[in-house]
């Protein structure tokens, strides 16, 4: 672990690089202006790439030259290098051995920094097991909303921890069951975090599979808290949004195209939210000091980096791996260093990722309008 005093300054550098318009809630800077850096060391002669393909289970890895990576001396690489530490606190089997050279660099020069991966690291192209290399990227965020401890006042909806007996019965009930059977909710009685006071709010949390809660206390005291994600009832995801296109409810089934078909149709919700049979339940944990600079923790188990974090398909890219992603599309132009650290179940496929965009409003505004052609080169040592 770094030094308290290097983790405030790492932290410093990712939310001054990454905050949108509110400073409360870091995201990616605009994909269409990349943070320029003054070219340095330069990639190895591409006249060979070097190596076979290598296998995973899920996709192909074609050797490539450094070259055929888009905006390669276009990023600030220190902005990922601190994703890059914590994906040591766990790092996969391949990169034990490189690890303590990647915290060294931590507070390495962009020259420094670049040399190490032109020497230590050879770029794969990532592509689907038929060759293709285009995929897709979308994005995920924390959602920041306001709780009650207790029920009352409008706030109806709960939070749960996993039920006890969880375990000896999958699937679990589904959302429906949950909402409408005595015994499921007997199940479940005792086990609230927290209430929320509208329904879609829990949906959006199930979704994204964690949070930040400004939760107001019996005592009248407020704090921030982070719900994470624990277990699910095992039941599959339903996307509302693909459930109202194919009921013909609506045409435009983006989060704002969905609010105003609830606010026309609020007798319908508990038919909509029920079309997704998948539940989640999520453990509290505290949201305080340096913790608060980071994003959950992600399927490898390390905190997640608002805009150099990504969740993957662990079929196609090991957790740990650190992945060269270029996109374009109507969302901007995103070409930078980013880390696998998390999975997710509709992330599926070889070239298939999930961009962290960080938490609250302006990160969500991000994440809901990022759906465009996806390409990943993974870094692997050589």
């Amino acid at each position: 672990m770094k030094t308290a005093l290097l983790r405030l300054a790492a932290a410093a550098l990712v939310a001054a690089a990454l905050a949108a318009c509110s400073t409360r809630a870091p995201a990616p800077p605009s994909p269409g202006v990349p943070a320029r850096v003054a070219p340095s060391v330069s990639p190895p002669a591409p006249a060979v790439a070097g190596g076979a393909p290598m296998a995973q289970p899920g996709s192909r890895w074609v050797p490539v030259a450094w070259q055929e990576l888009p905006g390669l001396d276009s990023d600030a690489l220190h902005e990922a290098w601190n994703a890059w530490v914590r994906s040591c606190e766990r790092p996969p089997p391949a990169f034990v051995a490189l690890c303590p050279q990647v915290r060294r660099l931590s507070i390495g020069t962009p020259q420094e920094q670049r040399a190490f991966l032109f020497e230590r690291l050879q770029p794969y192209r990532i592509e689907a097991t038929n060759g293709s290399p285009d995929g897709l990227l979308t994005g995920y965020y924390e959602p920041e909303l306001v709780a009650m401890r207790q029920p009352g006042n409008g706030y109806t909806v709960p939070l749960y921890r996993a039920p006890a007996g969880l375990a000896s019965r999958k699937p679990w009930y589904s959302r429906q069951q949950i909402d409408t059977l005595p015994e499921a909710q007997a199940a479940l009685q005792g086990r609230a975090i927290a209430w929320l006071a509208d329904p879609i709010d829990a949906l959006v949390l199930h979704i994204q599979g964690s949070g930040r809660l400004r939760i107001t206390e019996p005592d009248g005291s407020t704090r921030m808290v982070r719900v994470a994600f624990s277990a699910t009832n095992d039941h599959p995801y339903r996307s509302v949004g693909r459930w109202l296109l194919d009921q013909n409810l609506v045409r435009d089934a983006t989060w704002p195209g969905i609010k105003a078909w609830i606010a026309q149709n609020p007798q319908r919700v508990p038919e909509m939210l029920w079309s997704n049979p998948r539940y989640v339940f999520f453990k509290e944990e505290p949201l305080e000091g340096l913790d608060a600079e980071f994003g959950p923790r992600g399927a490898q188990g390390v905190a997640l980096t608002p805009g150099r974090s990504i969740a993957v398909d662990r079929q196609s890219i090991p957790y740990g791996t650190p992945v060269w992603m270029a996109s374009s599309g109507p969302t901007g132009q995103i070409q930078r260093l980013v880390l696998a650290q998390d999975t997710g179940s509709a992330i599926i496929g070889a070239v298939r990722a999930d961009y962290f965009t960080g938490w609250g409003q302006d990160a969500g505004d991000i994440a809901g309008r990022l759906k465009q052609g996806l390409r990943l080169w993974a870094l692997w040592p050589r």
